[in-house]
């Protein structure tokens, strides 16, 4: 199965992240991520609760059973011990070695992240795709948008929780095309 590291900037958009995630329960690919990874996603959702109006607390005790949920859902999806990868590579920004430490470890090939200027491609193992979640999202539905609209509707299904409105997949499709780019992906599965 197609192995994917999840850099932190494309797991902390909830509905971008769900989404992503849903894909993997499907079997679409393998989602991997690293407890650094993690740590950036529980620091930016908290970040991203306060701005919302949540108190520190709160937002901390949210972020916190994200994570959680994530490791207990994923649970062969962290990968860690390529400390020794780190500083290494030449990446622009050492603050991102961590995440091609976690391909590299993690067998993976792609880093799916927003940040492709920190990954420059002739500091990348060959193996190793660097690709925006528009490219991976649309690449992945094109190989099977069965799967990917089973988990628009999976999505569907849980929605309406949390105080948040019921949504149908075809605002969902919508949403995930507008919020985040993925249109090409979503007109894809508007086809199905």
């Amino acid at each position: 199965m197609f192995t994917a590291v999840l850099d932190s900037c494309v797991l902390w958009p909830s509905l971008l992240r769900d989404f992503l995630l849903s894909l993997s329960i499907e079997g679409s690919y393998r989602a991997i991520w690293s407890s650094a990874i993690l740590a950036e996603v529980e620091r930016n959702e908290v970040r991203k609760l306060i701005r919302r109006g949540a108190s520190e607390a709160e937002a901390e005790g949210l972020a916190q059973r994200l994570i959680r949920t994530m490791r207990s859902g994923f649970v062969d999806a962290e990968v860690d011990g390529g400390e020794h990868l780190e500083g290494n590579f030449g990446l622009p920004d050492v603050d991102d070695e961590h995440v091609l430490a976690a391909a590299v470890i993690g067998g993976a090939g792609a880093i799916v992240t927003e940040n492709l200027r920190d990954f420059p491609p002739s500091l990348i193992p060959h193996a190793i795709q660097i690709l925006t979640p528009r490219e991976f999202v649309f690449d992945t539905v094109e190989v099977d948008p069965v799967r990917a609209l089973k988990a628009v509707r999976q999505i569907a299904r849980r929605s309406g929780s949390n105080g948040r409105p019921k949504l149908t997949e075809i605002e969902l499709v919508d949403t995930l095309a507008q919020r985040y780019g993925l249109t090409d992906a979503m007109d894809l599965l508007r086809l199905v």
